[in-house]
């Protein structure tokens, strides 16, 4: 006997086995069979050790075939933790949209987006919406993008604006809050409210990721306790210094890298 990895999981097959007696057991309906990352005929032999994926186009694995697929990548501790894990992103424009797909694909258990803006034309630079979006709510049309990346994630909205008084009701019991606003006064006093409600909850912010300078140069730092802030902290959008999707798509890893890390008990860096 040998053993594989059949859609991740372990199975004990004999040594002569080979993948359409795998196919007829256990998934009959497949039409595509990879292994090790390799398309493969039905008359290929599998080997100890081989990982082994069964896909039926166009049908969505199921919660417990997603999250064991998800698990082997993240290892059990990881994608545990992440998968009871609940995280506010405070708007859903470059910076949020991109976090909140990174976070999708991590199986984060909750996600709660917040933002008052349509998607816009001008948005598809560096935004995570697609042109027949226009128009729709950026917190509708989101959820729906992410529901196609991980059916199986948790996602509340609010469409409105944030302020002091309905923060924390939008926001209730986050492990980690990320800010991802534009407009300065917008950050500012969302940065200020939420450390003062809810001091205890770490804030993952932004600010300087316009234009096409260094990459090296986005950086996360530590600002306070429970206040991390990602980015150059000096380059503003103005004319000829555009928010593009390269430097904003990084500083939105760096934020969702920071929330993995912050989820893990780790100090981001």
């Amino acid at each position: 006997m040998i053993q594989i990895f059949l859609n991740e999981l372990p199975l004990a097959v004999a040594a002569d086995t080979h993948l359409a007696q795998l196919k007829a057991e256990h998934a009959p309906q497949a039409d595509l069979a990879i292994i090790n990352g390799f398309p493969a005929s039905d008359e290929a032999r599998v080997q100890d050790q081989d990982r082994i994926v069964m896909i039926q186009r166009g049908v969505m694995p199921d919660r417990a075939q997603l999250e064991a697929l998800m698990m082997a990548r993240h290892t059990p501790g990881v994608h545990k933790k992440v998968s009871q894990s609940r995280v506010g992103i405070a708007g859903v424009g470059g910076l949020g949209s991109n976090v909140a797909v990174a976070l999708a694909r991590l199986g984060v258990g909750q996600l709660i987006l917040a933002d008052f803006d349509l998607v816009e034309p001008s948005n598809l630079n560096r935004q995570q919406y697609f042109i027949d979006q226009i128009g729709m709510p950026k917190v509708e049309a989101l959820k729906a993008n992410l529901k196609r990346i991980n059916p199986w994630v948790q996602i509340e909205i609010f469409a409105g604006r944030i302020d002091a008084g309905n923060l924390g009701k939008i926001f209730t019991d986050v492990d980690v809050m990320v800010e991802a606003f534009d407009a300065p006064d917008q950050k500012a006093l969302l940065t200020a409210t939420h450390l003062k409600q809810a001091p205890d909850c770490p804030l993952v912010a932004a600010s300087g990721m316009a234009g096409y300078g260094g990459s090296n140069q986005i950086r996360t730092r530590k600002i306070r306790k429970n206040l991390y802030l990602i980015g150059d902290q000096q380059t503003a959008a103005q004319p000829g210094c555009g928010l593009m999707a390269p430097r904003v798509g990084i500083a939105a890893h760096h934020q969702a890298n920071a929330v993995l890390q912050l989820l893990m008990g780790k100090e981001p860096e």
